[in-house]
């Protein structure tokens, strides 16, 4: 897969193609968002993110990412500062997911 700077991304960082995405590239795109080093935590989420919207094509709220992702709100803030659906969906290679700021 392409490195970071050679995949397309819209403005807000988010990847144009999903089909882009890959773990490494999830590395660097956590690194760059000030994310550190991806713990078995992280890709809990990350994998419940891209599996939501591969079935439904949109990703999870932050809501529903604490009551289905197998991790609760307060520790999702913790791995993904700052707003965690839309900082998840952009590390997973996924679109904003509606609803998000």
């Amino acid at each position: 897969m392409p490195a970071l700077t050679a995949v397309a991304r819209t403005a807000e960082g988010f990847l144009e193609r999903a089909s882009d995405w890959d773990r490494d590239l999830a590395a660097e795109l956590a690194a760059e968002s000030g994310v550190g080093p991806l713990t078995d935590r992280h890709w809990l989420v990350l994998d419940y993110m891209r599996n939501t919207y591969l079935v439904k094509g949109d990703g999870p709220t932050i809501r529903t990412l604490g009551k289905e992702s197998g991790v609760d709100i307060k520790e999702l803030y913790q791995l993904f500062p700052k707003g965690p659906a839309k900082l998840a969906a952009r590390i997973a290679g996924i679109p904003k997911p509606h609803g998000c700021i």
